[in-house]
């Protein structure tokens, strides 16, 4: 008789499949060239923009001629030069108006994502409503609270004064202050309550039942499961504050020392017609929201590694 052979079935690894060497480069590549109409994009828009604005800023501005090469001398000109002042009273501006906008933005956001984030009726309404603010566009809203501060507008009318808001230098500063907040804080609740949505709430339930108190439950559970969802709310207020236009040049146009580094960038490059000056000041804030951005990274990094290591206590 003749000998059948019984052929064993391949073995198939649990899991899936065994990816070769060569698979793994082949998906690779694929992922390479899938990525180059991204890659393409964003030379265009945001790596040449940038390149032509160093690149420009090296050069002296001359209207009726050819313009020369002068280094740094631009950069000198802002930090210890004739436009030293407004420069630094800009940077110095824009930096207070960043944390005091971005503290109130997180109290503010995040007690309107714990109310949110209850079930209750209307729940949906109520979140829809909330996040009004933050889809009018900020030209819009600059321009009602404008009307606002008005000496006959809103705000006086309530409190039946007829304070000039936008006539000195600190009462402009809360005007725009409490403009930015009213629009920005629904967009901190969001990303806020995106985070208070993942966690689950057998959690909550389990430390109801060994006695831990609300206060407790939300330094202990949900102040550190939140964490990443602020950090990410942090970045996004941070990087947009530190180059704010609208509100502040709608409101003020820059009276009364509320020049912010974006307002006097462009009024260099398109009202004084210094486009290199104006450069060299949009070259210094980016380099300003990148190391800002850098430094809270780390600050959240190092933050993230330290309760890994040691546990929430």
């Amino acid at each position: 008789m003749a000998t059948e052979t019984v052929r064993r079935p391949a073995r198939v690894r649990r899991g899936g499949p065994v990816r070769t060497s060569e698979g793994r480069r082949a998906e690779a590549r694929l992922a390479f060239r899938l990525l180059i109409p991204a890659g393409i994009v964003l030379l265009v828009i945001i790596a040449y923009p940038v390149v032509r604005a160093i690149w420009l800023s090296l050069y002296n501005d001359n209207r009726f001629g050819t313009s020369h090469f002068i280094g740094l001398r631009n950069y000198t000109r802002a930090f210890t030069g004739t436009g030293s002042d407004d420069f630094w009273s800009a940077f110095s501006f824009t930096t207070l108006l960043t944390l005091v906008t971005m503290v109130f933005e997180l109290v503010i956001g995040f007690g309107m994502a714990l109310i949110m984030n209850k079930a209750f009726r209307g729940r949906g309404l109520i979140r829809a409503s909330v996040l009004v603010p933050w889809a009018i566009p900020t030209a819009v809203s600059a321009q009602l609270w404008l009307w606002n501060f008005n000496p006959n507008g809103v705000i006086n009318q309530v409190f039946h004064t007829s304070f000039i808001w936008t006539g000195s230098h600190w009462p402009s500063f809360w005007a725009i202050v409490i403009a930015d907040v009213w629009k920005t804080a629904p967009f901190i609740a969001l990303l806020v309550l995106a985070g208070l949505q993942i966690i689950p709430n057998e959690i909550y339930e389990a430390a109801k039942v060994d006695g831990a108190t609300a206060l407790q439950s939300f330094r202990r559970i949900t102040l550190p499961l939140v964490k990443s969802a602020v950090i990410v709310a942090v970045l996004f207020r941070m990087l947009d504050v530190l180059r704010i236009f609208d509100l502040p040049f709608i409101m003020t146009n820059g009276a009364n020392g509320t020049e912010t580094l974006s307002t006097i960038a462009y009024k260099e490059s398109i009202q004084q017609i210094h486009p290199s000056y104006g450069s060299t000041l949009s070259t210094i804030t980016f380099f300003y929201i990148i190391v800002a951005a850098f430094v809270v990274n780390l600050i959240a990094r190092a933050d993230v590694v330290k309760s890994a290591g040691g546990g929430v206590k």
